[in-house]
């Protein structure tokens, strides 16, 4: 056993979504023995049979060793060890606001277990300050607890914050190799923290504060919404202009210093069409640049709506395939994902019109269900709409060679069928 492994022999992970069960399994991968906690019994079920609830790339195979290996144990209920790494969803209200309740309660679920020496590190995504805000309800509610040594006559544990930084279809590869900014409330918390990701960490683990750390992780998702907000205002701006606006953006982009990103029906996931609501919320009065661009991409879904409905109107009796749900390509994760939310009011308007092709999932989501979609296979898609709305630039569907598709009518937001007319 190594040195790391005696220090870290017990860790717990709140929460086995997208990001904690990735994490639990590739920590149980290098000899730490984790315990995974989630409160939705299922998936605690789902994981104790060796399989898994979400797609990833290799992640069921890592999980079936682990798990059969004894190394990762799955429960409902929190159990002490010497790390705790909170990683449950931080969604937004109706109010565009941080709705912090998973992460209250993961922390309020294991304050009665926390014992001198350990490490409490918080994943999920939170406003500036929340680090800090949860340590001090650490100490209020265990006073014969220091935070990182500032008391010197009391025994301590470290609290920091580590956001997760993965793209979906590479998560357990850059879980290793991403550099990872850490940011304690003490400049001993981030010290302990550090050692803790460096065991299982190729990438550098930065040091920095808290509230430094919150801010990166805002801040890089806030960065990419502005940059997509501009490609998609410019994709409104060129058909207003009937200008091909692929064409615009590939020749400006040969500037030595333009690169413009692709234009979508708007922006998904839980990171970019969230994150930037907290720092908005943080300091409304000085954020117009950021809430500007959550608006805009946020109305890319209506305008492409509009533009959906207007070619599904000129051919009354015609069949629509809606091709995928995603948020992006290749992957199976709907959360936030524009192109479910233009599906869903399509098929409120046209019903059993819309059909819905997406390769990543196995069953209709109710939400389109209940208008009377139903989903269907790529070829038969093909075969039997006379109209297709492009929506994810899967692999399948840039495959597709002209001579399948010549006789659609086509709306397409991702630029990928660039042979066929009705671009965005």
């Amino acid at each position: 056993m190594t040195d790391v492994q005696k220090e870290f022999q017990r860790v717990a992970v709140l929460g086995l979504g997208y990001i904690g069960l990735p994490t639990a399994a590739v920590i149980a991968s290098r000899g730490m023995k984790v315990i995974g906690i989630d409160t939705n019994e299922r998936v605690i079920n789902t994981i104790k049979s060796g399989s898994i609830h979400i797609e990833e790339p290799d992640l069921d195979g890592l999980v079936q060793k682990v798990v059969s290996n004894g190394m990762l144990v799955a429960t409902t209920t929190p159990e002490p060890a010497d790390v705790f790494v909170i990683a449950v969803p931080t969604p937004i209200d109706e109010a565009k606001r941080p709705d912090l309740r998973s992460v209250l309660a993961a922390l309020a679920s294991i304050v009665n277990l926390l014992a001198p020496g350990n490490i409490v590190i918080i994943e999920s995504t939170v406003p500036i300050g929340t680090t800090e805000k949860l340590a001090k309800m650490i100490v209020e509610q265990r006073p014969d607890l220091s935070l990182g040594a500032r008391d010197k006559t009391l025994p301590y544990v470290s609290v920091a914050y580590c956001p997760e930084r993965v793209l979906p279809g590479r998560i357990l590869t850059e879980l290793v190799n991403n550099d990872r900014c850490i940011g304690g409330v003490t400049p001993s918390c981030t010290r302990q923290a550090q050692r803790f990701y460096k065991s299982f960490v190729r990438g550098a683990c930065v040091a920095t504060t808290a509230s430094a750390a919150e801010m990166v992780k805002l801040t890089e998702n806030a960065f990419r919404d502005t940059n997509i907000a501009f490609a998609n205002e410019l994709s409104v701006v060129c058909d207003h202009h009937n200008v091909d606006v692929w064409e615009v953006i590939d020749l400006a982009n040969r500037h030595p210093r333009v690169n413009i990103l692709r234009p979508g029906p708007g922006v998904g996931g839980h990171c970019i069409a969230v994150d930037p609501w907290f720092i908005v919320d943080s300091a409304p009065d000085l954020t117009r640049l950021i809430r500007t661009s959550r608006e805009v991409n946020d109305s890319k879904i209506s305008w492409t709506v509009e533009r959906a409905a207007a070619l599904i109107e000129d051919q009354t009796y015609a069949n629509v395939a809606c091709y995928g749900l995603a948020f992006k390509a290749n992957v199976e994760d709907l959360r936030e994902s524009p192109a479910l939310e233009i599906a869903v009011q399509l098929a409120e308007r046209y019903g059993d019109r819309v059909k819905i092709v997406e390769p990543y999932i196995r069953e209709i989501p109710t939400v389109l269900a209940k208008h009377g979609a139903v989903l269907i296979g790529l070829e038969e898609a093909l075969q039997t709409c006379e109209i297709a709305i492009l929506l994810v630039d899967h692999d399948q569907f840039k495959m597709i060679p002209l001579a399948e598709r010549r006789h659609l009518a086509v709306l397409d937001t991702r630029g990928i069928w660039q042979d066929m007319p009705n671009r965005l």
